[in-house]
């Protein structure tokens, strides 16, 4: 398993930087990142895009496709990924990798398409490609939130250790 000192070492080693796009998780996967000593070297920042109109409005995300879909679906995650790159750019530069979570931690299903509590996905940003990750997470509130951080932190830490295919789906 894969921890937070882990990634930071690892994009340290890259030369590569992270910006973080958060929903369900509500800053908690850049916290996590940025309670390593010295994540300031890669850790570009964060955007807490709550409400589903933010992620458009922030992040880019094509506001059709929020509402035909919602905002728990793979593509939405790939375009909060690929606009937090953008978003927390540094003298012009964005960063090397975006990682995005959006999903439903319940304890109600999501009200525009009534995905069950526990349906969750990652989206990933990098030179190498756009992917999103599906993960079907267990438990109360707080669960599905620390699980989802985890997940964040593991997909992070194989995209910087041995790299992900970009049409990679997955389910937890």
């Amino acid at each position: 398993m894969t921890d937070a000192g882990e990634v930071i070492a690892a994009a340290r080693r890259s030369g590569q930087r992270i910006a973080v796009a958060e929903s369900l998780t509500g800053g908690w996967l850049c916290s996590a990142l940025v309670s390593v000593p010295g994540a300031s070297a890669v850790v570009l920042g964060g955007v807490v895009a709550y409400a589903t109109p933010l992620k458009a409005a922030l992040l880019g995300v094509d506001p059709e496709l929020l509402r035909v879909r919602g905002p728990v679906d793979s593509e939405v995650a790939e375009q909060m990924a690929r606009g937090v790159r953008s978003a927390c750019a540094v003298d012009g530069r964005p960063a090397e990798i975006g990682i995005a979570t959006t999903g439903v931690a319940g304890p109600d299903p999501d009200p525009q398409t009534g995905q069950p509590a526990g349906t969750v996905w990652l989206g990933v940003s990098s030179a190498a490609g756009e992917h999103a990750v599906r993960l079907r997470l267990d438990g109360d509130r707080g669960a599905i939130r620390e699980a989802a951080v985890r997940a964040g932190i593991e997909t992070l830490g194989a995209l910087l250790g041995e790299g992900l295919d970009p049409g990679t789906t997955h389910s937890r």
